[in-house]
């Protein structure tokens, strides 16, 4: 452990640097999968766009059904380093291998092609998912107190959005130095020094993170932590809104190199706006303060109406770059909101499941419910926008019809705004819980120190027969 000033907790800034790393580390390859996966399918590896979208699909709906087997690991798992941490170093390797093979254009033609390209692009996912599950459920064992699992989401938060920045914006470029004009070597490359970078990061959090109950964590039956979502409604409903939160960005971000290279002109745009998307931390900055005034629910709904008015704007944009700039940054803020807020409510959900079937399974909701969210949604936010561009005529690396640069900025645009409104009126309906939050926390500690005081006095039972026996 560092020597550095620490709290209570024993956690230090490189603690929390090393929590930060996790997110930063994922999002660096996580976050070029999603961006450019569809553009190197099409455009680079020369897939058809419709056996593109399909793929997409594919890989969705089957990583997520791997999503609560990576939460039941996680509560399953017994180690002195804890339940979480072990799944950065066991995955880290893993992980980097098949991204770099996922972006590599080996000599295949037909079957073989489109085979190689789905079983690259699914184990990868699945791995992501693996080793991108355990940031999440490790939170509520990196410290016992509340303001200081604030501070770590807050980091993590911050190095998600560096590692996103990272990719979005140097990407494009890589690929066209380290490539020298060629699109395949250029990509294989960059993802191989971005998979460097990455499993370097993850092992430096696996060594300077600590898990505070790794020695009295239990495993949690499997009955157990699928008990936990038996009428866990809130949990439902964050679900949901999260996944229309992704299905909202990932439609929008998905689109952005299409738009960019056929609608715009000018591919350059792509690095432009994707590094403007660090303005996201504006709106993970307002959280603390909106707080202050607004429920959870609130917060949430308000950043998904700030980017749908983003999202609008940038379709009445038209070309004008200035103010797609403008309307970017405006979509950014809000899905900075939006993007933070699931993570809270999904511990809280945590309460209620204990609450309401007394099973505490912290791991695997909210490992689960952040993962589905992401992948139905992401999946679906692939699909869409690459079936909306194939229905309405989009060739590969040619001049584009006017239909096409239509359903272009459909998805880029009018989409997105369309699914994060949707988002938002689910949301809604969470505010019956988070109102009555209070009482769910006040009856937890009812029944804990209930639970304690029956432990203490058979305790006392078993200490005086001893001393009973012994005399």
């Amino acid at each position: 452990m560092s020597n550095t000033k620490t709290n209570s907790n024993g956690l230090s800034l490189k603690n929390r640097i090393a929590y930060a790393g996790t997110d930063a580390a994922g999002n660096l390859l996580y976050c070029t999968l999603t961006s450019f996966i569809n553009f190197y399918h099409t455009d680079v590896f020369g897939l058809s766009i419709g056996t593109a979208a399909i793929i997409a699909l594919f890989v969705r709906i089957l990583n997520t059904a791997t999503v609560p087997l990576w939460g039941l690991a996680i509560d399953k798992t017994r180690s002195v380093y804890g339940k979480s941490r072990p799944w950065f170093a066991r995955l880290a390797i893993p992980f980097g291998v098949f991204m770099c093979l996922t972006f590599f254009t080996p000599h295949l033609s037909g079957n073989s092609r489109v085979a190689y390209a789905a079983f690259t692009y699914l184990t990868a996912s699945i791995l992501y998912t693996g080793i991108s599950t355990p940031i999440t459920a490790i939170l509520p064992n990196l410290s016992n107190e509340s303001y200081e699992r604030t501070k770590l989401n807050s980091f993590r938060m911050i190095g998600g959005n560096i590692g996103y920045f990272v990719t979005a914006t140097f990407t494009l470029t890589l690929v066209s130095v380290l490539g020298r004009g060629n699109r395949q070597q250029g990509f294989s490359l960059t993802v191989l020094l971005y998979t460097a970078i990455s499993v370097c990061m993850f092992f430096y959090a696996f060594r300077n993170t600590r898990e505070v109950n790794a020695k009295t964590a239990k495993s949690l039956p499997i009955r157990d932590s699928f008990k936990a979502l038996r009428s866990n409604w809130p949990w439902v409903i964050v679900v949901l809104g999260s996944a229309f939160y992704w299905l909202g960005n990932s439609t929008r971000t998905s689109s952005l190199i299409y738009y960019s290279r056929y609608y715009l002109e000018n591919e350059n745009y792509v690095s432009i706006l994707n590094a403007l998307v660090l303005t996201q931390m504006i709106g993970v900055a307002a959280i603390p303060f909106l707080a202050r005034r607004l429920s959870k629910t609130c917060i949430m709904i308000l950043g998904f109406f700030i980017a749908a008015v983003g999202q609008i704007s940038l379709g009445i944009a038209g070309r004008n770059f200035t103010v797609i700039v403008i309307a970017w940054v405006i979509t950014s803020i809000g899905t900075g909101i939006a993007v933070s807020m699931p993570f809270a409510m999904l511990s809280d959900t945590v309460d209620y499941g204990e609450y309401k079937n007394g099973v505490r399974a912290s791991g695997f909701l909210t490992a689960v419910g952040s993962a589905v969210g992401l992948q139905v949604g992401t999946g679906l936010g692939d699909f869409v926008p690459l079936k909306l561009m194939q229905h309405f005529g989009y060739v590969a690396n040619q001049k584009q019809s006017a239909t096409a640069l239509a359903a272009m900025k459909t998805g880029f645009s009018y989409l997105p705004a369309a699914f994060f409104i949707i988002g938002a009126v689910i949301m809604i309906f969470y505010y019956r819980f988070e109102k009555n939050e209070s009482v769910v926390l006040e009856e937890l500690v009812n029944r804990r120190e209930k639970i304690t005081d029956t432990d203490n006095r058979h305790r006392n039972t078993v200490h005086k027969n001893r001393l009973v026996q012994e005399v």
